[in-house]
């Protein structure tokens, strides 16, 4: 635990599938026993996915937080829809960013920041496949050069 985050959850897959842009700091509102369960681990982000509504709120769907074992009956859904908490200039700068680059928010890492659980979202294009051999082929000529196999 450096500086008082503790890393739940990462996004490995964000990486692969997108270029990353921008990047923002989002509480989650969270029911019940929901952090406990975080705070176990017992939380995946890797299918999730972030919308902004007409209202002008974000949303995650699908973030997977699996019923805290000593929890009864203040157990919520696991892949309930989330709000995400931001300010007004944030979420107007991501809609407009996603509209006007054509965007997809991309949750990318689920984190504690003191006792508040907190996601780092970003702006992300789509990677196509020929973009993601490069990416590959690269880290596997940099993983070869720190072994000391290309000299």
């Amino acid at each position: 635990m450096a500086g008082g985050i503790k890393i739940v959850d990462k996004n490995k897959r964000a990486h692969f599938d997108f270029f990353l842009f921008e990047k923002y700091e989002a509480g989650i509102v969270l029911k019940g026993v929901e952090v406990k369960s975080i705070r176990g681990g017992k939380a995946k982000i890797a299918d999730a996915w972030i919308k902004v509504d007409s209202s002008g709120e974000v949303w995650i769907q699908n973030m997977y937080i699996a019923h805290y074992e000593f929890g009864n009956i203040h157990n919520e859904l696991e892949n309930r829809t989330r709000k995400l908490l931001l300010g007004k200039k944030e979420i107007a700068e991501i809609e407009l960013e996603q509209k006007k680059q054509n965007y997809t928010i991309v949750p990318t890492k689920l984190y504690f920041k003191g006792s508040k659980v907190k996601i780092e979202i970003a702006l992300g294009k789509g990677k196509q496949q020929h973009d993601k051999r490069h990416d590959q082929a690269k880290k596997d000529v940099e993983r070869k050069l720190q072994r000391g196999q290309y000299e």
